[in-house]
């Protein structure tokens, strides 16, 4: 129910995902006179598809705590993170309230033992291929091992997708020399080099331009940094997209060489379109969730829910398990949070 066009946009992303992975199940929680009518319109999803009622529907504008209180077991958005808790359903999407989210499932799934915050991990084109940032704001301000925890996640996500056995990792940084940068950013670099090789490769300190370039898999970041550079990124794209369509229709001549180059054209707004890697995923949970883009189409449905079927093909919770249980720290350091102190982080 969550999002600008919900629930029609939510209804037809899954149509059209249905079309690409027959073997799709789907479970819609919500208002059931709203959902249904929906459903009629699209006869091939129809038999695939549940219709779970739900009275209360989190609204965009409310604050986390309050969305908790109110939402806590009866909402939608609370009753698809449980089909995931109840091993119903592989993954949880929703484009609604994106704090709201974040506390529900943290509350309903719990954080992984081990791991003291969850983080937010999105997919990002580059020059050389997509590539996994996190975090991409659900924590504000981090110290070393929250970083350590988020190269354990992000490579396991990297892993999972693009099915490499030793994903390179960055830590984002204001320069790649080793003495640059703040002491927690320093200290997460030196363990995680001693690491490397515990289902990743560490490749170093990044800067801001090696995340279009693509210089690694995994950039790991604090949720500060990674949302402002993910929303400057966004802002850049409509920048440079709108200086391009301006330039285009300038003069008869612009106008002419842009009809010339019309399929390389379409072929840069395919590119460029951010509804084709739609889906942050939150990691560190005892599950999987997926934030769509509140205002995102139903191409951006379909895009998430791609993602989605992609990380429960993958196994991607076991393959999580298996780079914290190489990973070092994760074994013998007696100062790890237990699980009791990370839930109550």
């Amino acid at each position: 129910m969550g999002g600008d066009h919900a629930p029609r946009a939510v209804i037809h992303g899954a149509h059209l995902a249905l079309k690409e992975r027959k073997n799709t199940r789907f479970i819609f929680h919500g208002l059931k006179d709203q959902i249904e009518p929906l459903l009629e319109e699209f006869p091939a999803l129809k038999p695939v598809s549940t219709v779970r009622h739900c009275e209360t529907v989190i609204a965009m504008d409310e604050k986390p705590s309050q969305a908790l209180r109110k939402g806590k077991g009866t909402s939608s958005m609370w009753m698809a993170i449980q089909a995931v808790k109840d091993k119903e359903a592989d993954v949880a999407i929703s484009g609604g309230n994106t704090g709201a989210l974040m506390a529900m499932a943290t509350f309903c799934l719990r954080p992984m033992e081990g791991i003291s915050r969850p983080g937010i991990a999105a997919i990002w084109p580059t020059l050389r291929s997509d590539i996994i940032v996190l975090d991409m704001g659900a924590t504000i301000g981090a110290d070393a091992q929250q970083l350590v925890d988020y190269t354990i996640l992000g490579s396991a996500l990297a892993r999972a997708l693009f099915d490499s056995e030793s994903p390179t990792v960055g830590l984002l940084n204001v320069g790649t020399e080793e003495v640059k940068g703040l002491d927690y950013i320093k200290e997460a670099g030196k363990i995680l080099s001693e690491a490397s090789g515990a289902g990743f490769t560490y490749h170093g300190f990044v800067e801001g331009d090696d995340i279009g370039k693509g210089t690694v898999d995994v950039v790991v970041t604090e949720g500060f940094v990674g949302n402002i550079a993910l929303k400057t990124a966004e802002g850049t794209a409509r920048q440079v997209a709108t200086y391009l369509r301006q330039s285009l229709k300038a003069t008869w001549m612009s106008r002419l060489g842009a009809l010339l180059a019309s399929s390389a054209l379409n072929a840069l707004r395919r590119k460029m379109d951010p509804r084709t890697v739609n889906g942050g995923v939150f990691m560190g949970l005892n599950g999987i969730v997926i934030k769509s883009h509140g205002g995102t189409d139903e191409i951006g449905y379909k895009s998430a829910l791609g993602l989605a079927y992609e990380m429960a093909r993958s196994r991607l919770m076991d393959k999580i398990g298996d780079t914290m249980h190489r990973f070092p720290i994760h074994k013998a350091d007696p100062d790890l949070p237990s699980d009791t102190e990370a839930k109550s982080a």
